[in-house]
């Protein structure tokens, strides 16, 4: 694998500039494939480079002087041998070009063989990496409502996230905090008083609480004693009354029963479901010792712009100076909770907090009206700081990651800092992954508001274009396959660019069999099971690796050399564009081999050595298509 081609020429260089090989191995890097006349031309076929400029940080070079003058010097100084073939001066670097015998020997032995799932996790780069207990915090729907749209974000990035941790030998525990508490479960608690029916529950059970909200929340409207009957069960649920209590458990059941059939199309699942529910008595915990300690303040001055408290209310002052320039409210003067709420729709709205009597204002949280989907937003500060802390007193995290969208970004960044100023160092090993928006998202009926609208339309439109695609197989499930494949195209539209980054949600590109799509990716992958399948009598014998020497094939090795290199840096800033593009590019690598290293028709030992590059290609693509949180597909 790399790392041979790695240690090898760190060994060189540490004989020639008589230091350890181990200084050299941060600075070598496996360059990028290209077209072929690139990579000839420019870089002569090279595989692997030395930054000069990361040994002058070292003190492994003088810093001073003419770089380009120290990689030809350098470069003289090194001697090809039979693992290094040649070696070049570039610029302001040493290339490096192996044997590419021993190039397709290294890299595709290890496929075909019990574990070859395992290609470049093993490698000792990925060894510098820490390992433990990783917690993940994803998705985090709201119960008793159906599965907005606006979380498939968070769902398929924590996804990726854990399986990426998992497969880097990571103990992961996945979480889903639910949104299970609040004034919103009053006002449906009331309502389902009134307009709710067990039979129509149990038939279907998100359907009917929605409707049943839309009712009572129209009766909220202008009738005052709904509105009062609504506090009075939220008060009667905080009180732990038998009734309220067991509603609201039944509709947190049912709930999490409906999700699970959203997730399992997703193919995502979860170790525990938490909730801020769980938390109530910890967060009161939270305030007294925050009070003890000193840290919790009442604020003396009036609302003046957006950043300053209202008069009264809770505080802890984290600002530099301590003028409470920058706090965290985590109580209002009546000593209740502060509930802050947003738009769950996909593209943002303005923050609202909702008063008690459901007027925007500062205390109480409501839903206005069933078309604004009003969720909580990390309900409370407090209840957050309990949660982290019974997690870490009963999981034992080495690490706890967040993922939200880039709304919340100051909460926890809040929430960090009281951590460790409560005397938490673990808090610094909690982490934020943050995304933007997607904008345009809707289905042929309009606006979209539930997931498994998007789920049925990506599987409806991707059965329309199998079946008007020639090259389509027949299919013993192609609804099955449909599915795997339009959840594939969505996880690629949103994974290739920047997690932070807004983007426009468009089907008739994110469904196109041609370009850098998911559909691409199961395409190229089911193309390749269909070639194993065809040509299994030819596998029998071990490969002959001089055999392939076309530059298409080593292309391919070229970029499989880099494998190790796109996990290291995906985990070390959790961004799933890295795995994707590497795949893409493959995908298109592989194109090229196909029409230009045929193996029917060709002697047995070249068909064997060809296959062995596909079969190379076929194992890293659907690993890393499971990574990403995609089942791969083997016809379509």
């Amino acid at each position: 694998m790399s790392c041979f081609f790695r240690r090898t020429i760190a060994a060189k260089l540490g004989r020639t500039l008589q230091q350890s090989e181990e200084v050299f191995l941060p600075a070598l890097t496996a360059l990028p494939a290209m077209k072929k006349q690139l990579s000839l031309t420019l870089m002569q076929g090279a595989d692997f480079k030395l930054s000069l400029s990361a040994l002058r940080v070292q003190g492994i070079l003088p810093p001073g002087g003419d770089i380009q003058q120290q990689a030809e010097s350098l470069a003289s100084q090194l001697k090809q041998d039979s693992v290094v073939e040649e070696i070049s001066a570039g610029r302001g670097a040493v290339h490096f070009k192996v044997n590419r015998r021993l190039l397709a020997e290294k890299l595709l032995e290890p496929f075909g063989k019990v574990g070859d799932d395992t290609f470049g996790l093993n490698s000792e780069l990925l060894k510098t990496l820490k390992r433990g207990t990783t917690l993940v915090e994803y998705s985090s729907p709201n119960i008793a409502k159906k599965f907005h749209a606006g979380h498939l974000r968070s769902t398929i990035i924590g996804n990726f996230i854990a399986n990426l941790k998992q497969s880097l030998g990571n103990t992961v525990i996945r979480m889903n905090y639910l949104g299970d508490w609040g004034m919103q479960f009053g006002l449906l608690g009331a309502g389902f008083g009134q307009f709710g029916c067990e039979k129509k529950l149990q038939e279907n059970p998100l359907q009917h609480l929605f409707e049943v909200y839309v009712q009572v929340n129209k009766e909220a409207e202008r009738d005052e004693a709904t509105k009062q009957a609504a506090r009075d069960f939220f008060r009667r649920l905080e009180q732990g009354e038998g009734r309220a209590v067991s509603l609201w458990r039944q509709f947190r059941e049912i709930t999490v029963r409906e999700y699970r059939r959203i997730y399992e199309r997703l193919g995502v699942h979860f170790d525990v479901y938490s909730g801020e529910s769980l938390h109530q008595d910890q967060a009161q915990q939270v305030v007294r010792e925050l009070q003890s300690r000193g840290l919790l303040r009442t604020s003396e001055y009036g609302k003046k712009h957006a950043h300053t408290p209202l008069r009264g209310t809770g505080v802890v002052d984290l600002s530099p100076d301590g003028d409470m320039s920058r706090v965290c409210t985590l109580l209002r003067s009546d000593g209740t909770t502060l509930y802050i709420t947003r738009s769950e729709g996909v593209q943002a709205q303005p923050f609202s907090v909702l008063r008690k009597d459901f007027s925007f204002g500062p205390a109480g949280i409501f839903i206005p009206s069933p078309s604004a989907s009003v969720v909580s937003l990390r309900v409370s500060c407090r209840r957050d700081i309990a949660a982290a802390i019974d997690r870490r007193e009963k999981l034992c995290f080495d690490e706890m990651i967040y993922v939200t969208d880039k709304s919340q970004e100051d909460h926890f960044s809040q929430l960090f800092q009281i951590l460790l100023t409560m005397g938490h160092p673990w808090a610094v090993r909690c982490r934020h992954v943050s995304f933007g928006l997607v904008q345009g998202m809707k289905t042929r009926t309009g606006e979209v508001v539930f997931l498994e609208d998007v789920l049925d339309e990506a599987r409806a439109r991707m059965l329309h274009n199998m079946s008007q695609s020639n090259t389509t197989k027949e299919l013993e499930n192609p609804q099955d396959t449909a599915e795997k494949v339009g959840i594939s195209a969505l996880i690629v539209q949103d994974f290739r660019g920047p997690l932070q980054s807004d983007y426009k949600f468009e089907w008739e590109r994110m469904l196109q069999a041609q370009g850098d799509t998911g559909v691409f990716l199961q395409y190229t992958h089911a193309r390749l099971c269909s070639l194993m399948r065809r040509n299994e009598g030819v596998e029998a014998a071990p490969f002959e690796p001089w055999l392939l020497r076309e530059q298409t094939g080593i292309t391919i090795l070229q970029h499989l050399l880099r494998y190790d290199e796109v996990l290291y840096q995906s985990a070390q800033d959790l961004q799933p564009k890295h795995l994707v593009n590497f795949l893409l590019k493959l995908c298109h690598f592989v194109a090229s081999a196909h029409r230009e290293l045929p193996v029917k028709g060709n002697p047995q030992d070249v068909a064997r050595a060809r296959l062995q590059l596909f079969r190379g290609s076929c194992s890293v693509l659907a690993n890393g298509m499971r990574i990403l949180g995609i089942t791969p597909v083997n016809k379509m």
